[in-house]
């Protein structure tokens, strides 16, 4: 399949385990190229954004594993 680059942004609230979710990251770590995390305190949430580069398969299958855990929710883009 066709290596693409995309970008996932992650919105994880306070019931968000963030624990679960950085065992999925590094499960698909041989695709992200980058990795920033943001807290924001006073809003009680925290931004995620990887960039990654891999098939439309597996960064699918990232942000849907992510997207299903609880107090979390998943934005996808994938360029051209």
């Amino acid at each position: 399949m066709e290596q693409r680059i995309g970008a996932l942004i992650i919105l994880v609230d306070e019931a968000g385990d963030i624990h679960r979710i950085n065992a999925i990251i590094s499960d698909h770590a041989h695709m992200i190229l980058g990795r920033q995390g943001i807290p924001l305190r006073d809003r009680a949430t925290s931004v995620i954004s990887l960039v990654l580069e891999g098939n439309t398969d597996l960064i699918g299958s990232l942000a849907g594993k992510l997207g299903r855990l609880p107090g979390v929710r998943v934005k996808s883009v994938l360029a051209g």
